[in-house]
């Protein structure tokens, strides 16, 4: 049986600094004309990336606000900047 072992490298990754965010959770990006529509949750996770949170910080504030396990904070997270990076919302560093 073997194991494999994956290390979490630790990337920067900036959200842009020029979306215009609104507070129903509308995000439009003026560089490309694009928008788009965040849930509350979304919502709440893109304000703390654009207030320069890390990602530890994040997960503390979720695990501490809902009833959320590591593991389904971890997935969200996850998710939410795969969908971020799709969508050209943020550079790495």
């Amino acid at each position: 049986m073997s194991l494999l072992f994956v290390k979490q490298l630790q990337i920067t990754m900036k959200i842009k600094t020029d979306l215009s965010i609104q507070d129903n959770g509308f995000v439009f990006d003026p560089v490309t004309g694009e928008s788009y529509t965040l849930n509350p949750i979304g919502l709440e996770m893109l304000r703390c990336l654009v207030e320069g949170k890390s990602k530890e910080e994040i997960r503390h504030y979720f695990l501490d606000k809902y009833e959320l396990d590591v593991w389904g904070f971890e997935k969200a997270y996850l998710d939410f900047m795969a969908l971020l990076d799709k969508n050209h919302l943020i550079s790495h560093e």
